[in-house]
């Protein structure tokens, strides 16, 4: 059950929403007025650099941090000082983000497990929104946040930043033009030698490991079952199921939001999965290995790859009747390349060509632009409901050992 602490911060928060969705859209109506904008999150992801970068060329104001590490916050407070010559307003709790009229947008980088929640918490307060993938972890915070935001003038953005690299914008014009012919599969392998979520050296830190002290342990919660303070969950959240799920949510995100966008798609028909920890038998408990096979109703299948314990192997293409596109590891420091490969077709591709990569725009900076223009973003709430619902149906397919399907007209994932 919720505190009454928990629901009258709720209530709060939802009274300031008429008041507060007026007066920020009359602040950063104009073109040349700064857009305050709040971090909420300052760790690893690195957006609070992100917002600075573009200070000056989106009109941003970098007016608030926020994090439960109290270090973190002082190191955050101590880069925007640095870089803007102001001190932000800084917090643990994104309550007092929230209730304030002088924030008109957040950027929310927490851990997975918060990022519906908060969402729906700004969305109330009347605050446009940036918010960290993946979007949800199941279907009913999926939809709940999702309908929040379709009921609400706010304009969001989903962290899927591959949709603003000039390749993917190439490859977009390039398969649209039919050069590739009928797309038949999707695949990346996306594999590495020690999990990302042992960045800080898993059960034995590298570094000293946070003190109860410093850290808002109940704000990092959330809705989590309260338990004593466990600085390696704290450090190390991406490798515990009830804060995160795994590769199969957190990378393959990243590589399916970008075949949505690329080919136009939305959601799969079936999904099957399987993984387990095979190298690093620590006490996370999200697989190291996994395989992911989707279908598309549209008639081919995606699949994804992640092994950790043995970095080798990594790639990213789309095989298609009159050849292949080679993505590489789907970076924006790469040259995606077309050819005839693999096709025996007359009218394959004759010879490799460089996709285009037409000019684009920052991902964080089109968000801000959006926000001015009131126009949908390159990666808006839509891109985040059909991402979540391929990881969400991954995940299920590997924790129930099923196939699952998903209706959308009911909004259900069911096996099948």
């Amino acid at each position: 059950m919720q505190s009454s602490e928990s629901n009258r911060r709720q209530f709060l928060t939802r009274s300031l929403a008429v008041t507060l969705t007026a007066s920020s859209y009359n602040r950063v109506r104009g073109a040349n007025e700064r857009v305050r904008v709040a971090n909420v999150g300052c760790g690893r992801r690195g957006l609070l650099r992100e917002l600075i970068q573009i200070k000056d060329d989106a009109q941003v104001e970098v007016a608030a941090v926020c994090d439960t590490w109290k270090q973190k916050l002082e190191k955050a407070v101590e880069q925007v000082r640095e870089f803007t010559g102001q001190a932000p307003f800084a917090t643990a709790r994104i309550h007092d983000v929230l209730a304030r009229k002088d924030i008109d947008a957040v950027v929310i980088a927490t851990p997975d497990h918060l990022h519906c929640t908060q969402l729906m918490e700004a969305i109330a307060a009347g605050k446009d929104v940036y918010v960290e993938k993946p979007l949800a972890r199941n279907m009913k915070e999926l939809i709940r946040a999702y309908d929040a935001v379709k009921k609400s003038d706010r304009i969001v953005q989903m962290g899927t930043q591959m949709r603003s690299y000039p390749q993917s914008a190439g490859a977009k014009t390039f398969l649209a033009s039919g050069q590739l012919g009928k797309i038949l599969k999707i695949e990346q392998v996306r594999n590495g030698y020690s999990p990302y979520w042992m960045s800080y050296g898993g059960e034995t830190f590298q570094h000293e490991p946070p003190a109860e002290g410093d850290v808002d342990w109940k704000a990092f919660l959330g809705d989590r079952k309260a338990r004593p303070f466990d600085p390696v969950r704290y450090q190390n959240w991406y490798g515990f199921r009830e804060f995160s799920r795994g590769p199969h949510t957190n990378l393959m995100v990243h590589f399916i939001d970008l075949v949505h966008y690329v080919t136009d798609l939305r959601f799969p028909k079936r999904v099957v999965a399987l993984g387990n920890t095979y190298r690093w038998k620590e006490s996370f408990d999200v697989p190291d290995s996994v395989e992911v096979a989707l279908e598309y109703p549209e008639g081919f299948m995606v699949r994804y790859s992640t092994r950790y314990g043995n970095s080798a192997g990594n790639f990213a293409k789309w095989f298609g009747t009159l050849g292949t596109l080679d993505a590489k590891n789907l970076s924006p420091r790469e040259t995606w390349m077309a050819s005839g490969e693999g096709s025996g077709e007359p009218d394959k591709l004759a010879s490799a060509l460089e996709l285009p990569k037409p000019e684009t725009v920052h991902h964080m900076k089109n968000w801000i632009d959006c926000i001015r223009s009131r126009q949908q973003p390159v990666a808006p709430i839509e891109a985040g409901y059909a991402h979540s619902v391929a990881i969400i149906m991954a995940d299920e397919a590997l924790t129930s050992g099923r196939r699952m399907t998903y209706d959308h007209a009911r909004r259900e994932v069911a096996a099948g």
